[in-house]
């Protein structure tokens, strides 16, 4: 024994030993999650299971080689080792994840509940899983890289590490970013890295400096196209989800996903617009703060007003209504709305989701009498993968076959195609009956009305091998990047506010941007601010001399 600690062992040998040590021993729930959310132990899922695997033993090394230093890689590894250990069993006992709840559960637990979580096989197992290696590791005599050389060995092992993890991940992606996209809980149960995440997120909230909402557009104001006017107003807001322009017949797209759009008078059609980023958390604060993708952080978009905030500043009545997974704190201070949830017995509801259709309830009760002039949001469920054939009823599979359900290892890319064109041809639908809704209300109730819509975010669908959306923005693809958006109005609506659609459809083709949004929308509507930017403002450009009643 004394001879095996006599050896003098590489750092790269150590870390690896480690690296497939977590990976295996330490993560027997999360390998039985994932191997239920692919699609259960066969042959031919084999692959996937071991190519995934492999990406974790590779990702775990590169992160571990980084830090494999003297005075460090010990305490480090053996941290991890225990830690890992300990969490593994309570994973594995109890059921639990670990997130940053479960952190300050830990944190805030008195001593009595915690010795009653503590029995025989949690010092077996970590016993096993944790004491037994870091005796090791702690006993080990490691050979350190040193000098400009062994670094640039150290290098080079974390970066073939990482660089062989993506080339796999590139490999694999078709089947594996569904199962990880419809599994969100799987990476609350990879042990270390949910451990490091959770404990970081409850340190965070908890030195975090409260959060000061500040005020944004408090001079808000109603402009002149508001003077003397007795007709209400109502802008319908559509705030779509994972739709891509490349999808949109609008914008060349050889089948036919618009039909209903396409007859509609008046409709003009924004084909150049990029999103401010590739996932709704990102997109939707973004769009509706002022900062530009250029100056959005969370933590930036979270600490002052945004544009709904101005327009409630401005006197107008301001609603959110929700089918999607909330508003990502941008409807925090105006009326929020959820008809996401199922009622019994409504056919536009299936399983534990309902379908945009419902969002256009009560559309013309809104302006009845004595009703303010009304803003209205609508957050779209849309294209949301990987399982596209549930975001649209039966009677809009026009394209097929479909792949229906997740599973896109079992479908091939014509068919995730195909289910994701009917849900472009279903949001046809919903959009072409929004707007035909308005018409019926301009003309009935003598109401100004108008509608913008908007995707949050592209989709992939198999281009380069990529699927779904998330990536970096640097690297994302531009089926990730380029939404569609388009805008509608009553005749009452374009000549109260004196835009000329002439001049709208001359920059139909205008690279645009999420950007532009904020500022469009209070041009649009002339709500006279010091936050507005007139060069952002689509509109800007395209006043004439409003017409008063």
């Amino acid at each position: 024994m004394n001879k095996f600690f006599a050896r003098r062992i590489d750092a790269s040998v150590v870390v690896a030993l480690v690296a497939l040590l977590l990976a295996a021993a330490a993560n027997a729930r999360f390998w039985s999650a994932f191997i239920g959310a692919a699609g259960g132990l066969s042959h031919a899922s084999l692959p996937l299971l071991a190519g995934t695997f492999l990406i974790v033993v590779l990702f775990f090394n590169a992160c571990l080689t980084a830090a494999s230093f003297r005075y460090v890689a010990k305490p480090v590894l053996i941290a991890l080792l225990l830690g890992a250990a300990v969490a593994s069993h309570f994973i594995a006992t109890y059921g639990i994840v670990i997130d940053k709840a479960m952190i300050q559960n830990v944190f805030e637990t008195d001593t009595r509940e915690a010795f009653e979580l503590l029995d025989w096989r949690l010092a077996v197992r970590v016993a096993v899983l944790g004491v037994l290696p870091s005796l090791w590791v702690a006993r080990a005599r490691i050979r350190f890289a040193h000098g400009v050389r062994g670094l640039l060995r150290q290098a080079g092992i974390a970066g073939g590490s990482l660089a062989l993890a993506a080339l796999l991940l590139m490999c694999l992606f078709k089947n594996l970013a569904p199962a990880l996209h419809e599994h969100r809980e799987l990476r609350f149960l990879l042990v270390p890295t949910n451990v490091i995440q959770a404990v970081h997120g409850y340190l965070h909230g908890r030195w975090a400096r409260p959060v000061v909402v500040a005020p944004l557009g408090r001079d808000a104001v109603k402009g002149v196209a508001w003077a003397g006017q007795t007709r209400k107003t109502l802008t319908v807001i559509v705030v779509g989800e994972t739709a891509r322009a490349a999808s949109f017949s609008l914008n060349g797209y050889p089948r036919q996903t618009n039909p209903r759009l396409a007859r509609v008078d008046g409709l003009v059609n924004f084909s150049n617009v990029s999103s401010c980023g590739t996932a709704t958390a990102v997109s939707v604060p973004c769009v509706f703060s002022n900062l530009g993708r250029d100056g959005y952080s969370q933590s930036r978009a979270s600490s002052q007003e945004g544009l709904l905030d101005v327009l409630a500043h401005a006197g107008l009545n301001v609603i959110w209504r929700d089918n999607n997974s909330g508003c990502k704190g941008v409807c925090d201070r105006v009326a929020y709305q959820d008809v996401s949830r199922p009622t019994p017995h409504d056919s536009r509801c299936r399983g534990d989701e309902c379908y945009d259709e419902r969002l256009l309830d009560g559309l013309p009760g809104l302006m009845r009498a004595g009703a303010r002039d009304t803003v209205l949001v609508l957050h779209q469920k849309g294209s949301h993968g990987p399982a596209y054939a549930s975001r649209y009823p039966q009677g809009f599979g026009r394209f097929g076959p479909v792949c229906d359900g997740g599973r896109f290892e079992k479908c091939s890319r014509a068919s995730i195609q195909a289910a994701y064109d009917n849900t472009i041809l279903y949001t046809d639908y919903v959009l072409g009956s929004a707007i035909e809704r308005l018409r019926e209300l301009a003309r009935e109730q003598d109401v100004d009305t108008a509608l913008l819509y908007f995707s949050d975010h592209g989709e992939s669908l198999g281009e380069n091998n990529v699927y779904l959306h998330g990536a970096p923005y640097m690297l994302a693809p531009g089926e990730q990047t380029r939404v569609p958006m388009m805008l509608w109005m009553s005749d009452g609506f374009s000549a109260r506010f004196g835009i000329d659609r002439t001049c709208l459809n001359a920059r139909r083709g205008q690279a645009l941007s999420h950007d532009n949004v904020f500022h469009s929308v209070l041009g649009m509507l002339d709500i006279r601010t010091a936050v507005l930017n007139p060069r952002l403002d689509l509109f800007h450009a395209c006043i004439r001399t409003p017409t008063h009643d």
